[in-house]
């Protein structure tokens, strides 16, 4: 892949980074600055729950930061957009699309299609 390319996906990992940091600031912030003070239940429980979801959709983000990070190593290692399976180039729309994969389209398939069967 072309340096002008391999900067242009360094460049948006690292902003995708930078959002998903700037959210989870926002998050904690939100939380600890909170001055929520609902003497009904039902209110109770509805902050409840949705500070919840809030926080699984922060633990979610962290594992995508985590194969921000990881993407971000395969390109300083000169590996990224190489399909870990069978070695051959991940197009460049799919890493737009996706650009934490590891497998090129024809592996990936393969793999979910093994799923499949193993969940049937």
């Amino acid at each position: 892949m072309k340096p002008e390319k391999l900067e242009y996906f360094r460049y948006m990992l690292n902003q995708k980074i930078n959002e998903l940091l700037n959210d989870a600031e926002k998050t904690v912030s939100d939380m600890t600055n909170g001055k929520e003070n609902y003497p009904d239940p039902n209110d109770r429980a509805s902050l409840e729950s949705d500070r919840n979801f809030e926080l699984r959709i922060r633990d979610r983000e962290r594992k995508l930061l985590l194969k921000l990070q990881e993407a971000i190593k395969r390109i300083d290692d000169g590996e990224f957009g190489i399909c870990e399976v069978c070695g051959g180039p991940i197009s460049e729309k799919r890493l737009a699309a996706r650009p934490v994969t590891t497998l090129c389209i024809d592996c990936k398939t393969k793999q979910e299609k093994l799923e499949k069967q193993k969940g049937e």
